[in-house]
């Protein structure tokens, strides 16, 4: 997002309506989920540059305040919801469980080690769709991956489905992939 002087000044006049929000909205450790102080005060300072980028008067800290909340608000909900679909394919029938944290960690990076071994021997387009997918992961839709990647949300999905199945033949994931699918 590319905001002009004027709303640079803003954002930086109102930093602080940032952690204000945090400390007025979230209450304690546990309705942070994986965030920490410092992950909230970034993904509300994109609340703000919002704000700045669509202010049409009035009193802008009302108006702010609202959107660093929502923009919170998002990614909270992201977070739980993602955090809940990786317990329910861990708990589904047939699937190895991973209860230990040291061992959900070796199987994140056995995981990224494999993918980038696959990514290394793949033609151009399909490098690209291992890297959708791994913007994907991240929360990304289909319309902001193929804005960061100045292509169609159309190409992206054929990339990512070509990288699937480049993946699906990668003996280095198939251990890993074993654990997550079902």
């Amino acid at each position: 997002m590319k905001l002009s002087t004027d709303q640079q000044k803003l954002v930086e006049a109102n930093l602080g309506l940032v952690g204000k929000v945090i400390r007025d909205k979230v209450h304690g450790i546990n309705q942070m989920g994986i965030f920490d102080y410092h992950d909230l005060f970034q993904i509300g300072c994109l609340g703000l540059c919002k704000a700045a980028a669509t202010d049409k008067g009035g009193k802008f800290s009302t108006y702010a305040y609202r959107l660093i909340w929502n923009e919170i608000c998002d990614a909270l909900v992201y977070a739980t919801k993602r955090e809940s679909t990786e317990l329910q394919i861990l708990d589904r029938p047939g699937t190895a469980a991973v209860p230990d944290p040291i061992e959900q960690i070796l199987l994140r990076a056995e995981l990224h080690t494999g993918i980038r071994k696959a990514r290394e021997g793949a033609n151009p387009s399909t490098r690209k769709g291992i890297d959708a997918l791994l913007l994907m992961a991240e929360g990304y839709t289909c319309g902001e991956i193929g804005t960061r990647m100045h292509a169609a949300p159309n190409l992206v999905t054929a990339w990512m489905a070509k990288a699937r199945k480049h993946l699906r033949r990668q003996p280095e994931l198939q251990g890993a992939l074993q654990l997550v699918s079902a």
